[in-house]
Protein backbone atom coordinates (compact mmCIF):
# COMPACT_ATOMS: atom_id res chain seq x y z
CA UNK A 1 0.00 0.00 0.00
CA UNK A 2 2.87 2.41 0.72
CA UNK A 3 4.22 1.93 -2.81
CA UNK A 4 0.90 2.74 -4.42
CA UNK A 5 0.41 6.04 -2.50
CA UNK A 6 3.92 7.35 -3.41
CA UNK A 7 3.89 9.33 -6.69
CA UNK A 8 6.35 8.42 -9.32
CA UNK A 9 9.00 10.98 -10.37
CA UNK A 10 11.44 11.04 -13.28
CA UNK A 11 14.15 10.00 -10.88
CA UNK A 12 12.21 6.81 -10.18
CA UNK A 13 12.25 5.72 -13.83
CA UNK A 14 13.46 2.18 -14.17
CA UNK A 15 14.29 -0.22 -16.96
CA UNK A 16 12.08 -3.27 -17.59
CA UNK A 17 14.66 -5.58 -16.10
CA UNK A 18 15.05 -3.43 -13.05
CA UNK A 19 11.25 -3.24 -12.64
CA UNK A 20 10.92 -7.04 -12.65
CA UNK A 21 13.73 -7.27 -10.07
CA UNK A 22 12.11 -4.62 -7.97
CA UNK A 23 8.71 -6.28 -8.14
CA UNK A 24 10.20 -9.56 -7.17
CA UNK A 25 12.06 -8.05 -4.26
CA UNK A 26 9.03 -6.13 -3.09
CA UNK A 27 6.95 -9.20 -3.23
CA UNK A 28 9.50 -11.17 -1.25
CA UNK A 29 10.42 -8.47 1.30
CA UNK A 30 6.93 -7.19 1.96
CA UNK A 31 6.56 -3.52 2.85
CA UNK A 32 10.19 -2.25 2.31
CA UNK A 33 10.51 1.00 0.24
CA UNK A 34 12.72 0.98 -2.95
CA UNK A 35 14.91 4.01 -4.02
CA UNK A 36 16.28 4.86 -7.48
CA UNK A 37 20.10 4.68 -7.85
CA UNK A 38 21.82 6.87 -10.55
CA UNK A 39 23.42 4.88 -13.29
CA UNK A 40 27.05 4.97 -14.39
CA UNK A 41 26.22 7.17 -17.36
CA UNK A 42 24.62 9.84 -15.13
CA UNK A 43 27.65 9.86 -12.85
CA UNK A 44 29.92 10.16 -15.87
CA UNK A 45 27.94 13.17 -17.17
CA UNK A 46 28.16 14.91 -13.81
CA UNK A 47 31.97 14.31 -13.61
CA UNK A 48 32.53 15.66 -17.13
CA UNK A 49 30.57 18.79 -16.19
CA UNK A 50 32.81 19.44 -13.16
CA UNK A 51 35.95 18.85 -15.24
CA UNK A 52 34.72 21.32 -17.87
CA UNK A 53 34.33 24.05 -15.21
CA UNK A 54 37.85 23.53 -13.90
CA UNK A 55 39.33 23.49 -17.43
CA UNK A 56 37.51 26.74 -18.26
CA UNK A 57 38.93 28.41 -15.16
CA UNK A 58 42.47 27.31 -15.96
CA UNK A 59 42.17 28.54 -19.57
CA UNK A 60 40.90 31.92 -18.31
CA UNK A 61 43.96 32.35 -16.07
CA UNK A 62 46.44 31.33 -18.81
CA UNK A 63 44.85 33.42 -21.57
CA UNK A 64 46.89 36.64 -22.35
CA UNK A 65 43.76 38.57 -23.42
CA UNK A 66 41.87 37.92 -20.23
CA UNK A 67 39.38 35.28 -19.23
CA UNK A 68 37.09 33.77 -21.83
CA UNK A 69 33.59 32.73 -21.00
CA UNK A 70 33.31 28.94 -20.99
CA UNK A 71 31.02 27.27 -23.46
CA UNK A 72 27.98 25.66 -21.94
CA UNK A 73 28.02 21.90 -21.92
CA UNK A 74 25.20 20.47 -23.95
CA UNK A 75 23.39 17.59 -22.35
CA UNK A 76 21.60 15.32 -24.76
CA UNK A 77 17.97 14.69 -23.87
CA UNK A 78 17.09 11.34 -22.58
CA UNK A 79 15.82 8.90 -25.13
CA UNK A 80 15.55 5.27 -25.60
CA UNK A 81 18.54 3.46 -24.22
CA UNK A 82 19.85 6.57 -22.27
CA UNK A 83 19.65 7.18 -18.54
CA UNK A 84 17.84 10.28 -17.30
CA UNK A 85 19.97 12.32 -14.79
CA UNK A 86 18.56 12.55 -11.32
CA UNK A 87 17.95 15.74 -9.27
CA UNK A 88 21.24 15.24 -7.43
CA UNK A 89 23.15 15.10 -10.74
CA UNK A 90 21.40 18.24 -12.01
CA UNK A 91 22.20 20.11 -8.80
CA UNK A 92 25.86 19.10 -9.04
CA UNK A 93 26.02 20.27 -12.67
CA UNK A 94 24.39 23.64 -11.76
CA UNK A 95 26.82 24.31 -8.92
CA UNK A 96 29.74 23.51 -11.28
CA UNK A 97 28.46 26.06 -13.83
CA UNK A 98 28.07 28.70 -11.09
CA UNK A 99 31.62 28.02 -9.90
CA UNK A 100 32.94 28.65 -13.42
CA UNK A 101 31.11 31.98 -13.64
CA UNK A 102 32.39 33.04 -10.22
CA UNK A 103 35.96 32.09 -11.17
CA UNK A 104 35.62 34.12 -14.39
CA UNK A 105 34.41 37.16 -12.44
CA UNK A 106 37.26 36.89 -9.95
CA UNK A 107 39.81 36.64 -12.78
CA UNK A 108 38.41 39.81 -14.41
CA UNK A 109 38.59 41.67 -11.09
CA UNK A 110 42.20 40.57 -10.58
CA UNK A 111 43.21 41.79 -14.06
CA UNK A 112 41.55 45.17 -13.46
CA UNK A 113 43.29 45.53 -10.09
CA UNK A 114 46.72 44.76 -11.61
CA UNK A 115 46.14 47.34 -14.35
CA UNK A 116 45.27 50.01 -11.76
CA UNK A 117 48.39 49.22 -9.72
CA UNK A 118 50.58 49.41 -12.84
CA UNK A 119 49.21 52.89 -13.62
CA UNK A 120 49.97 54.03 -10.08
CA UNK A 121 53.53 52.75 -10.32
CA UNK A 122 54.13 54.55 -13.60
CA UNK A 123 53.50 57.95 -11.97
CA UNK A 124 56.85 59.63 -11.18
CA UNK A 125 57.31 60.62 -7.53
CA UNK A 126 57.79 64.29 -6.73
CA UNK A 127 61.48 65.35 -6.58
CA UNK A 128 62.90 65.59 -3.05
CA UNK A 129 63.71 69.12 -2.02
CA UNK A 130 66.95 69.78 -0.19
CA UNK A 131 66.30 71.25 3.27
CA UNK A 132 67.49 74.78 3.82
CA UNK A 133 70.54 75.26 6.06
CA UNK A 134 69.86 77.70 8.89
CA UNK A 135 72.01 80.80 8.61
CA UNK A 136 73.30 80.00 5.09
CA UNK A 137 72.41 83.51 3.92
CA UNK A 138 74.59 85.14 6.59
CA UNK A 139 78.07 86.44 5.74
CA UNK A 140 81.15 85.35 7.63
CA UNK A 141 82.32 88.12 9.95
CA UNK A 142 85.91 87.54 11.03
CA UNK A 143 87.75 90.33 12.81
CA UNK A 144 91.51 90.32 12.08
CA UNK A 145 93.89 90.50 14.99
CA UNK A 146 94.53 94.08 16.04
CA UNK A 147 91.34 95.51 14.51
CA UNK A 148 88.62 97.04 16.66
CA UNK A 149 85.47 94.84 16.23
CA UNK A 150 83.27 97.95 16.58
CA UNK A 151 85.02 99.77 13.77
CA UNK A 152 86.20 102.65 15.91
CA UNK A 153 89.72 102.42 14.51
CA UNK A 154 89.95 102.84 10.77
CA UNK A 155 93.68 102.21 10.41
CA UNK A 156 94.98 98.67 10.54
CA UNK A 157 98.63 97.62 10.73
CA UNK A 158 99.74 94.14 9.93
CA UNK A 159 101.34 92.68 13.09
CA UNK A 160 103.39 90.31 10.90
CA UNK A 161 105.06 93.03 8.86
CA UNK A 162 108.86 92.67 8.68
CA UNK A 163 109.68 96.31 7.96
CA UNK A 164 109.99 97.31 11.63
CA UNK A 165 113.48 97.49 13.05
CA UNK A 166 114.63 97.21 16.66
CA UNK A 167 114.07 100.88 17.46
CA UNK A 168 110.54 100.84 16.02
CA UNK A 169 109.76 97.74 18.09
CA UNK A 170 110.93 99.43 21.27
CA UNK A 171 108.87 102.51 20.42
CA UNK A 172 105.79 100.31 19.91
CA UNK A 173 106.30 98.73 23.33
CA UNK A 174 106.64 102.14 24.91
CA UNK A 175 103.50 103.35 23.12
CA UNK A 176 101.63 100.33 24.43
CA UNK A 177 102.62 101.35 27.97
CA UNK A 178 101.88 105.02 27.38
CA UNK A 179 99.33 105.24 30.19
CA UNK A 180 101.82 103.71 32.65
CA UNK A 181 105.08 105.35 31.49
CA UNK A 182 103.59 108.81 31.44
CA UNK A 183 105.52 110.94 34.02
CA UNK A 184 103.93 111.72 37.34
CA UNK A 185 103.19 115.44 37.42
CA UNK A 186 102.97 115.65 41.22
CA UNK A 187 106.57 114.55 41.85
CA UNK A 188 108.49 117.08 44.02
CA UNK A 189 111.97 115.87 45.02
CA UNK A 190 114.55 118.03 46.73
CA UNK A 191 117.66 118.09 44.52
CA UNK A 192 120.03 119.88 46.88
CA UNK A 193 123.72 119.26 46.36
CA UNK A 194 124.00 117.15 49.49
CA UNK A 195 120.75 115.20 49.12
CA UNK A 196 121.07 111.44 49.42
CA UNK A 197 118.20 108.91 49.32
CA UNK A 198 119.01 105.32 50.25
CA UNK A 199 116.95 102.11 50.05
CA UNK A 200 117.28 98.34 49.66
CA UNK A 201 115.67 96.23 46.94
CA UNK A 202 115.31 92.44 46.71
CA UNK A 203 114.47 89.88 44.04
CA UNK A 204 114.92 86.13 44.53
CA UNK A 205 118.28 85.83 46.32
CA UNK A 206 119.69 89.10 44.95
CA UNK A 207 120.00 92.18 47.16
CA UNK A 208 120.59 95.72 45.89
CA UNK A 209 121.60 98.67 48.09
CA UNK A 210 120.72 101.81 46.13
CA UNK A 211 121.63 105.46 46.64
CA UNK A 212 120.00 108.33 44.71
CA UNK A 213 121.74 111.70 44.36
CA UNK A 214 121.39 114.76 42.11
CA UNK A 215 123.19 114.27 38.78
CA UNK A 216 122.81 113.74 35.02
CA UNK A 217 121.12 110.34 34.96
CA UNK A 218 124.11 107.98 35.07
CA UNK A 219 124.04 104.49 36.64
CA UNK A 220 127.01 103.04 38.50
CA UNK A 221 126.57 99.39 39.44
CA UNK A 222 129.40 97.68 41.34
CA UNK A 223 131.84 100.22 39.88
CA UNK A 224 130.66 99.69 36.26
CA UNK A 225 128.24 101.48 34.01
CA UNK A 226 124.75 100.06 33.49
CA UNK A 227 125.40 98.82 29.94
CA UNK A 228 128.42 96.79 31.06
CA UNK A 229 126.77 95.10 34.02
CA UNK A 230 123.42 94.52 32.25
CA UNK A 231 124.09 93.94 28.53
CA UNK A 232 120.45 93.06 27.80
CA UNK A 233 118.33 95.96 26.58
CA UNK A 234 115.21 94.59 28.24
CA UNK A 235 116.86 94.62 31.66
CA UNK A 236 118.20 98.14 31.12
CA UNK A 237 114.70 99.40 30.24
CA UNK A 238 113.18 97.78 33.33
CA UNK A 239 115.77 99.40 35.59
CA UNK A 240 115.15 102.89 34.14
CA UNK A 241 111.34 102.74 34.46
CA UNK A 242 111.01 104.14 38.03
CA UNK A 243 112.98 107.34 37.30
CA UNK A 244 111.20 107.77 33.97
CA UNK A 245 107.85 107.45 35.72
CA UNK A 246 108.55 110.46 37.96
CA UNK A 247 110.35 112.46 35.22
CA UNK A 248 113.77 112.60 36.92
CA UNK A 249 115.72 110.29 34.59
CA UNK A 250 118.06 113.15 33.55
CA UNK A 251 118.43 114.85 36.95
CA UNK A 252 119.43 112.04 39.31
CA UNK A 253 122.30 109.52 39.41
CA UNK A 254 122.03 105.96 40.74
CA UNK A 255 124.82 104.22 42.67
CA UNK A 256 124.15 100.58 43.60
CA UNK A 257 125.89 97.63 45.22
CA UNK A 258 124.56 94.23 44.12
CA UNK A 259 125.28 90.73 45.40
CA UNK A 260 123.58 87.35 45.16
CA UNK A 261 121.32 85.96 42.50
CA UNK A 262 121.75 86.09 38.76
CA UNK A 263 121.69 88.84 36.19
CA UNK A 264 117.90 88.94 35.94
CA UNK A 265 117.38 88.80 39.70
CA UNK A 266 119.88 91.62 40.23
CA UNK A 267 118.04 93.78 37.66
CA UNK A 268 114.76 93.22 39.52
CA UNK A 269 116.37 94.01 42.86
CA UNK A 270 117.91 97.22 41.48
CA UNK A 271 114.55 98.37 40.12
CA UNK A 272 112.88 97.67 43.45
CA UNK A 273 115.63 99.57 45.32
CA UNK A 274 115.34 102.64 43.06
CA UNK A 275 111.55 102.72 43.55
CA UNK A 276 111.86 102.56 47.33
CA UNK A 277 114.54 105.30 47.27
CA UNK A 278 112.15 107.55 45.33
CA UNK A 279 109.55 106.92 48.01
CA UNK A 280 112.11 108.13 50.58
CA UNK A 281 112.61 111.28 48.51
CA UNK A 282 108.87 112.04 48.18
CA UNK A 283 106.35 109.99 50.24
CA UNK A 284 103.49 111.42 48.12
CA UNK A 285 104.59 109.20 45.22
CA UNK A 286 103.45 106.01 47.00
CA UNK A 287 100.04 105.81 45.29
CA UNK A 288 101.34 106.28 41.74
CA UNK A 289 104.37 104.04 42.19
CA UNK A 290 102.30 101.31 43.76
CA UNK A 291 99.71 101.52 40.99
CA UNK A 292 102.44 100.92 38.44
CA UNK A 293 103.78 97.94 40.44
CA UNK A 294 107.19 99.40 41.27
CA UNK A 295 106.89 99.01 45.07
CA UNK A 296 105.69 95.41 45.02
CA UNK A 297 108.43 92.90 45.74
CA UNK A 298 108.43 90.05 43.27
CA UNK A 299 108.16 87.06 45.57
CA UNK A 300 108.60 84.48 42.85
CA UNK A 301 111.56 82.23 43.53
CA UNK A 302 112.74 78.74 42.81
CA UNK A 303 111.01 76.19 45.01
CA UNK A 304 113.18 73.92 47.12
CA UNK A 305 113.91 70.36 46.12
CA UNK A 306 111.80 67.67 47.74
CA UNK A 307 113.01 64.35 49.12
CA UNK A 308 112.54 61.50 46.67
CA UNK A 309 112.10 63.88 43.71
CA UNK A 310 114.63 65.16 41.22
CA UNK A 311 113.53 68.77 41.71
CA UNK A 312 110.66 70.57 43.43
CA UNK A 313 107.98 68.58 41.56
CA UNK A 314 109.79 66.48 38.97
CA UNK A 315 109.56 62.78 39.77
CA UNK A 316 111.90 59.97 38.69
CA UNK A 317 110.82 58.02 35.64
CA UNK A 318 108.33 55.30 36.47
CA UNK A 319 109.34 51.78 35.43
CA UNK A 320 106.62 49.17 35.43
CA UNK A 321 109.09 46.25 35.27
Amino acid sequence: MADEDTPQTPDDAQTPGDAQATNGDSASEGTETSHAVPTDEAAEIAGSTEDAALEALQEAEESPNGPVAPEPVAVEPAGEGHAVPSEDAMEIAGSAEDAALEALQEAEDAVALEAAEAEDDEEEPAPREKPAVPGAHLEVDIVPEGVDPLGREQSYEDPYALEEDAEATEQTVEDGEEAIVQPIATAAIDLASGARYRATGKRKTAIARVTLRPGTGTYLVNGRVLEQHFPRITLQRNIRQPLEAVGYEDRMDVVARLHGGGISAQAGALRHGVSRALLEADPNLRGELKRRGFLTRDSRAKERKKAGLKKARKRPQFSKR
